[in-house]
């Protein structure tokens, strides 16, 4: 564990927000072509670039208004090996790339962040194959070995922690678990879940979290839910369980529909801001420790307000 974290989730003395659907927006609002969702493409174009900062700039600015911290979650959701490939990228422009994205989030940190809105840059990882089902699965050390190569490229940067976002297997998220804790990197897994509450494998959360605890010594600084609506997951957290505390933050989808219904969507579904913004409300009743929130896959500026407006005060209240 280094230095930073004392600071960090859900040991800081601020409550945290984050963005929303970063490819949601770029695609869907500002009409651009992102092949792969690679995000993290556009920043080698000047215009890329500032679209990009322009992105993050109008969250900081509801954490500003909000007084509240915020984590800079990097544009490197797919910027690992493989995705890189199909990208045209080899091996030292990835690692360049991913550097860059940082000394973005650093420049941000530096012109936004306040004493009372204090800022955190996490190294996004995302999965080897897709978000939603998990495909092309590896062993855990399979994932450790080649997620580490991000991992090692973001333990050189001014990365606060690493977060894995969107982890559907068990064995994947254990692999970056283990990577980040090779590295000497606090880590977050932020795992997917079905409309049953389960994650794509079938494991619940609790067994999931339990099993990367006893693996790594509870390594993780803290676990996440993202892209499934709340109503999905929110009668697993119902009742008591010490499991529960692990979980510090929540990135739900706008939308109900289930992961396949959204695949074959031609149109955004963008569900309803307020009434999400509520729900994290009563989120923020079932998770003690809750302290991050932010939006997924149909979520954009809208959908975290929202939240700030309905949830701040609720977990302001708990912590």
């Amino acid at each position: 564990m280094t230095a930073h974290s004392q600071n960090l989730p859900p040991f800081a003395p601020t409550k945290f927000i984050t963005d929303g659907g970063l490819e949601t927006t770029l695609i869907f609002h500002d009409g651009i072509d992102i092949p792969h969702f690679a995000s993290f493409d556009l920043l080698k174009t000047t215009d890329g670039y500032d679209r990009v900062y322009a992105y993050y700039a109008r969250y900081l600015e509801i954490a500003r208004s909000a007084k509240v911290g915020f984590i800079l979650e990097s544009p490197t959701w797919r910027a690992s090996s493989d995705w890189g490939l199909r990208m045209g990228y080899c091996a030292s422009q990835l690692a360049d790339i991913n550097a860059k994205s940082i000394r973005m989030m650093s420049d941000l940190r530096d012109q936004y962040q306040t004493v009372e809105t204090p800022c955190l840059i996490s190294g996004c990882i995302g999965p080897r194959g897709d978000g939603y089902t998990p495909s092309e699965r590896m062993t855990t050390k399979q994932a450790r070995d080649y997620h580490a190569v991000q991992i090692q490229t973001f333990a050189k940067t001014s990365v606060d922690m690493v977060s894995a976002i969107t982890m559907n297997y068990v064995d994947e998220a254990l692999g970056i678990a283990l990577a980040c804790q090779d590295a000497g990197v606090p880590c977050v897994i932020s795992f997917t879940v079905e409309t049953d509450g389960h994650l794509p494998s079938g494991e619940t959360i609790e067994e999931a979290i339990a099993l990367i605890d006893h693996h790594t010594g509870a390594y993780p600084i803290y676990y996440m839910i993202n892209c499934a609506h709340p109503d999905h997951f929110r009668d697993k957290l119902e009742g008591k369980g010490a499991w529960k505390n692990r979980i510090c933050g929540v990135r739900a989808n706008a939308s109900r529909q289930s992961h396949a219904e959204l695949d074959a969507c031609e149109h955004l579904d963008d569900g309803n801001p307020d009434e999400l913004g509520r729900l994290y409300r009563d989120l923020a009743a079932l998770l003690p420790n809750l302290s991050v929130i932010g939006g997924c896959c149909g979520t954009d500026h809208r959908h975290v307000s929202a939240m700030t407006e309905h949830a701040l005060a609720h977990l302001r209240a708990a912590g």
